[in-house]
């Protein structure tokens, strides 16, 4: 197992290699589809990656059950908002799960909600973009709570607001591969300018779920996180030879 780790990341840039010289010199296995469809399948690879090394890890049954429960909740939270434009509770307990629970749980915790959610709302070639976009919110507010534990509640909202741009910017990128002619600065910005104001509904929701739920789901969120911790005992001389 543990060569098979070593030699996962060297395979997986191997392919990623081979996919570029197929978009630009071999277009016909990529059914002529060319930076999308190479973009699209990067994702893919990168979200296999994840999966796998979070499933190598040492994560109890537990934790693999309230991440399954955590992503449900945030699916299940999506679907109501799905009417209003851009604005949703999904980033927001994502980006609180990743905090309380870590970067890897963070980011199965919003691949999951994405992926459940499209079940209703319907899925699609923006499904592997929306669960890497959201996966990486939780992601990175794990690396956040390990870089600043102490951050508090101004942070944490400038840092959820911050990602209603972040979660845009990526799902901008899939539209401009996948729909664009020609991808050129031109029409890069012209679609990047065209989402502002979807960004920024997204962003102002995350901040004012933030200002309003955000410390006490956090709280509720660290107490089930203790609840799953254990702590090993050593033992003392008696009962160690009584065991013996």
């Amino acid at each position: 197992m543990v060569y098979g780790r070593k030699i996962l990341f060297p395979l997986a840039w191997l392919a990623i290699l081979a996919l570029l010289l197929a978009s630009i010199k071999l277009k016909v296995l990529l059914l002529g589809q060319g930076w999308g469809l190479l973009a699209s399948a990067i994702i893919i690879l990168a979200l296999l990656l994840l999966y796998w090394g979070f499933e190598q890890g040492r994560v109890s049954s537990r934790e693999v059950a309230v991440v399954a429960m955590l992503g449900t909740l945030a699916a299940v939270g999506r679907v109501p908002f799905a009417a209003l434009p851009s604005i949703q509770p999904v980033t927001f307990l994502v980006i609180n799960s990743g905090f309380v629970f870590g970067p890897g749980a963070g980011f199965m915790v919003g691949s999951t909600a994405a992926l459940v959610s499209n079940f209703f709302l319907g899925q699609g070639p923006w499904t592997p973009w929306q669960m890497f976009a959201w996966g990486l919110a939780g992601s990175s507010a794990g690396v956040v709570k390990i870089l600043f534990p102490r951050a508090g509640k101004k942070f944490m909202t400038v840092f959820s607001f911050l990602w209603g741009y972040f979660f845009g910017w990526i799902m901008n990128l899939w539209f401009w591969t996948a729909f664009v002619h020609p991808l050129n600065w031109q029409s890069f910005a012209a679609a990047y300018a065209a989402s502002f104001w979807f960004d920024t509904f997204h962003a102002l929701g995350n901040a004012a779920f933030y200002l309003l739920f955000g410390p006490g789901f956090v709280k509720i969120l660290e107490r089930f996180r203790r609840k799953l911790e254990v702590t090993l005992l050593p033992l003392v001389e008696g009962e160690e030879d009584a065991n013996l």
